[in-house]
């Protein structure tokens, strides 16, 4: 098929398959993004993002997105910092590696500048896709929930860890490792908990001993979104008696969990705005490779998902943008796809290998 004139369907608006599609429409290609949301901010978007120099800031430069999003990052708070526990003090330890260039940004905003930049309807709100199956000529159907279908000669599963995309290409699953987030935040908290701003200060601060951490991360219009990460089995919550809906009982138990440590690193849970959000966190085998298979690809977490240490974004921008480059440059979508998954395969096994390195230094492995 010539990639030119190409039907390409995207599964998932997350930030890859939106980069993807922006940058085709600006070079005149024909995309249509299916997603099963509702609509625009039907949900949280999560927290901040340090965008790299060399990764994701190379795809919102080919995008045309590089000034827009600068405009709206945050340089000040790219910065990490690691502190004892018990006396806050901060540690010779630095965070995850990554370009000198890497300004925050929250999720949301970022997504929201590559929806604005798309062709009204270019996303179609509420179209969840339950699968995809071949039609023997490289073309591929997709199945929607509501049992209507969509031809494409070209399917890019980017929807995220539980990809429906996925299975067409690999019997690939995501697996718990081991470690679960349990995520609340502050809100003005400048204002309201100015000891815990100072605390945090611009970026983000870490400790972490014995199989636990706390890790808080400044996010836009002074709101502080707070991690306690924890090395637990994945119904830790049974084995606790904890109900998961009781924001008390959960502050309680994590407090037992923390206790020992320094009061205003707990003040970071105690002063929690809302209740808490219980996020086990999995990823793919690594590498997650696939047999080639005409019309239809992975990118992002629906290809390589990994622990959340600052690459995975990076990546799904880089890849939707690999992508895109791939099928302005190559005559057909065949071409166009094999010399892109040349090109991820190998950096993104490379990338899943380092950031559980990553993890393993900001969170140890308890022995037994």
């Amino acid at each position: 098929m010539n990639s030119a004139h190409a039907r390409i369907a995207v599964v998932g608006a997350g930030l890859g398959g939106l980069a993807l599609a922006r940058i085709l429409q600006l070079h005149g290609r024909t995309v249509t993004v299916f997603e099963r949301e509702a609509a625009t901010g039907a949900r949280p978007q999560g927290g901040s993002l340090d965008i790299h120099g060399g990764t994701g800031q190379v795809a919102l430069r080919a995008a045309g997105l590089l000034d827009r999003f600068r405009a709206l990052a945050r340089p000040e708070d790219q910065v990490w910092r690691v502190v004892d526990p018990v006396t806050t003090a901060v540690l010779p330890i630095s965070g995850p590696e990554h370009d000198d260039d890497c300004p925050e940004i929250d999720r949301g905003q970022l997504r929201g500048l590559f929806l604005d930049a798309l062709t009204e309807g270019t996303v179609r709100w509420g179209c969840a896709v339950a699968g995809a199956t071949p039609l023997g000529d490289g073309s591929w159907r997709l199945h929607l929930d509501d049992g209507s279908t969509e031809d494409a000669d070209l399917v890019v599963g980017a929807d995220g860890a539980w990809s429906r995309i996925r299975p067409a290409l690999s019997d690939a699953t995501p697996d718990y490792i081991g470690v679960t987030l349990v995520e609340t935040g502050l809100d003005d908290c400048d204002t309201r908990h100015p000891a815990l701003s100072r605390l945090v200060g611009n970026g983000t601060v870490l400790a972490t001993a014995a199989g636990k951490a706390l890790l808080a991360q400044r996010n836009s219009n002074g709101h502080l979104r707070v991690y306690a990460t924890l090395r637990v089995p994945q119904d830790w919550q049974v084995a606790a008696g904890v109900d998961l809906d009781d924001a008390a009982a959960v502050h309680t138990h994590l407090l037992k969990m923390f206790d020992g440590w320094d009061s205003g690193l707990l003040a970071l849970l105690r002063h929690h705005d809302g209740g808490f959000i219980n996020r086990p966190l999995f990823a793919l085998p690594v590498p997650h490779t696939w047999e080639h298979v005409p019309g239809i690809t992975l990118l992002g977490d629906a290809a390589h998902l990994m622990p959340p240490v600052g690459l995975g974004a990076n990546l799904a921008l880089l890849d939707g943008s690999d992508l895109a480059q791939a099928l302005l440059t190559e005559s057909t979508v065949d071409a166009a796809v094999r010399a892109y998954e040349d090109l991820v395969l190998p950096r993104s096994a490379r990338a899943a290998a380092a950031c559980a390195g990553v993890l393993d230094d900001l969170i140890p492995p308890t022995d037994g």
